[in-house]
């Protein structure tokens, strides 16, 4: 069993950022694969980004590559979602996932936050 909490979300104007973090409980923590996705109103919730278990490995949606940076400090338990250059495209609740292996798929991450909104005025 993993309990996750998310934090960090907020307000911020375009262009400026935000650095998420997510605490996991538990002592097999860097054996997860973690993933970040977001859902805004109305949409479907999708896939951010995800970081393995052990390796580190990272992968992007293409809507955030080169702005959003995923990292994971297996000693604090915690994952982070380092966000910079935000949009108001970018407005959405904010979830951390945990999973055997790493996906980008929501289907395969057995635990779920409890989501923290950030929001992008223009």
């Amino acid at each position: 069993q993993v309990q996750l909490v998310e934090s960090g979300g907020g307000l911020v104007q375009a262009g400026g950022s935000l650095r998420l973090s997510c605490a996991a409980s538990g002592r097999t923590f860097s054996r997860y694969g973690m993933g970040w996705f977001r859902q805004a109103p109305g949409k479907e919730r999708e896939f951010v980004a995800r970081i393995s278990g052990s390796s580190g490995i990272t992968t992007y949606a293409d809507s955030v590559k080169g702005r959003f940076t995923i990292s994971r400090d297996n000693t604090k338990n915690t994952v982070y979602l380092q966000m910079d250059s935000l949009k108001p495209d970018d407005t959405a609740v904010y979830y951390c996932a945990a999973a055997p292996r790493s996906s980008s798929s929501a289907a395969a991450y057995d635990y779920w936050g409890q989501g923290t909104q950030v929001t992008v005025s223009s």
